[in-house]
């Protein structure tokens, strides 16, 4: 696989951070689209033949706005943080029924500080949560089969740290096997990389790895919320 992510990418990131302004970034926006946006459309294409083969209901969308590709402008409407831009670049790759962030996908997230890659469904509605609690409930082997399974512990150790209930969800019970995964508001699992590692010749291939040791993960929740695999 081509990998098309160079240290410029960092570098920019990074001046951006120091620079979180308006009148920076329009002055460097050339540099954005040359090192930052292209180079992120061509990874997101590169991992097409992988999805297409693997996962073929989650999309690689190549388009610079509405695609994979996440926005660089922050929504300052709401928060204390009123900086413009965020200081990191990402990508997910959706389900196909899926129109926001909150739906399963596939996610890569690259900053200065920062690199990790994996996926998941994150702090869903209530309503979708309790489907893949169901599943769990219903199908509790195979969901621990698949969460230890060594392919999945190799790559992520575990469930990622998530913000969880204190108790049992309402309805479900405190005594089952998997009741802390029961508890999460989000179910993910990510790996992590260097800098050097992202620029490096398989970055793409670490990351193919990666999601497809999350697969069977992915295939159990989209299953449950009755989405399609294929």
């Amino acid at each position: 696989m081509l990998n098309t992510l160079t240290p410029e990418l960092f570098r920019f990131l990074q001046e951006l951070r120091e620079n979180n302004n308006k009148a920076w970034f329009t002055e460097n926006k050339p540099r954005f689209r040359e090192s930052v946006q292209l180079p992120m459309v061509d990874f997101i294409e590169t991992m097409t033949p992988w999805l297409a083969q693997n996962a073929p209901a989650f999309v690689a969308d190549t388009r610079l706005n509405g695609g994979s590709l996440f926005r660089i402008y922050r929504d300052t409407r709401f928060g204390s943080d009123k900086t413009p831009y965020k200081t990191n670049i990402g990508c997910h790759f959706r389900h196909r029924a899926g129109k926001n962030a909150h739906a399963p996908g596939f996610y890569v997230h690259i900053a200065a500080d920062e690199i990790f890659f994996g996926g998941g469904i994150w702090s869903p509605p209530t309503t979708v949560l309790n489907k893949i609690r169901d599943a769990i409930i219903e199908h509790p082997e195979r969901w621990q089969a698949i969460t230890q399974a060594p392919a999945f512990v190799d790559v992520f150790s575990k469930l990622g740290e998530a913000q969880s209930l204190k108790n049992a969800p309402r309805g479900y019970p405190l005594d089952h096997p998997c009741i802390e995964d029961l508890k999460l508001k989000s179910l993910f699992a990510f790996s992590t990389c260097t800098p050097a590692q992202v620029c490096a010749a398989d970055f793409p291939d670490r990351v193919s790895e990666a999601f497809t040791a999350l697969a069977p993960l992915m295939e159990f929740m989209v299953t449950a919320l009755e989405l399609g695999w294929d």
